[in-house]
């Protein structure tokens, strides 16, 4: 049990610092719903409450990454996209803000 705990202690710690590396280089980039993945003590969300975390925190980052997608949807000529261009658009935009 002692190994167990000091494993995940350890992965936490190497965890902990690989997400300060990359606040580092992206500092206007934000958090990932990753990182955030907190609980109220200030431990990491393991199983269902990490799962139902990070499905919320995805589907925000979706709905805030939308309206600057859409104001990026044009084409070449400066028009606006329609149809299945835009679709495929703003899936590569927002799956593009998700991370």
């Amino acid at each position: 049990m002692k190994k167990l705990l000091s494993l995940i202690a350890l992965g936490a710690c190497l965890s902990f610092g690989a997400h300060a590396q990359d606040k580092m280089a992206a500092p206007a980039a934000g958090a990932t719903c990753d990182s955030k993945a907190m609980d109220k003590n200030g431990k990491p969300l393991a199983g269902a409450a990490k799962n139902s975390f990070m499905k919320k925190c995805e589907k925000d980052t979706m709905s805030s990454a939308a309206p600057a997608c859409a104001a990026k949807a044009m084409d070449k000529n400066g028009k606006a996209l329609a149809g299945a261009a835009k679709n495929s658009f703003m899936k590569k935009c927002e799956a593009d803000a998700k991370g």
